[in-house]
């Protein structure tokens, strides 16, 4: 249940895109076709879990070896090297993905979505499995919100009825402000239940 309660909340309660405000540039930048904001999405989904079980380990051996200072420096090539992994697999694999993605995915190794849920871990002190969830659902969480958004754009872009002038980010700044307010409500249901339940 603890591990599904982290879940959730990474992925909806606290969205590290619409609450949170990290990850804005792949985000706005991938969300003009669906194909390539899921292909983003579960790319981000995949290397956020895989980086926070990895980093979680180097955390380990900083705090044993008593250089917690080179965190962040350890964990940006720790993410680094997996989004080139990632990117030489999708390249052999998928190359229709990859050539969609472009040049966003390695801008992957610089999506500050990455870095925060490995230093969040830390921070919150979770275990290796905590760790691993919490990212997993920061990972979905992203996927969730860059394909709502994508079907969004799609729809705005196409509609001969949107003036010119709005068409693009203007719009799409005022999309995402909206879907921000509605996971802002994910928060209030979560203070009302655990009101209730503490009742």
């Amino acid at each position: 249940m603890d591990l599904f309660l982290i879940f959730v909340s990474s992925a909806l309660i606290n969205n590290y895109v619409l609450t949170r405000f990290l990850g804005l540039c792949p985000f706005f930048g991938v969300s003009k076709r669906t194909e390539a904001a899921v292909g983003m999405g579960l790319a981000v989904t995949f290397v956020l879990a895989l980086a926070s079980a990895i980093t979680w380990v180097f955390q380990l051996l900083l705090v044993e070896l008593k250089l917690e200072f080179l965190q962040t420096m350890v964990f940006i090539l720790v993410i680094a090297s997996l989004v080139q992994f990632i990117e030489i697999v999708l390249k052999k694999a998928i190359p229709v993905i990859h050539s969609m993605l472009g040049i966003y995915l390695p801008m992957i190794t610089t999506n500050c979505i990455i870095l925060g849920a490995a230093l969040l871990n830390i921070r919150e002190n979770l275990g290796f499995l905590q760790s691993v969830v919490n990212g997993t659902g920061a990972g979905a969480g992203f996927l969730i919100a860059i394909s709502m958004m994508s079907v969004v754009r799609e729809r705005y872009e196409n509609n001969p009825e949107v003036p010119r002038i709005f068409r693009g980010y203007p719009l799409a700044l005022f999309s995402a402000g909206l879907m921000s307010i509605a996971f802002l409500g994910f928060q209030n249901l979560a203070t009302g239940l655990e009101a209730l339940i503490g009742r």
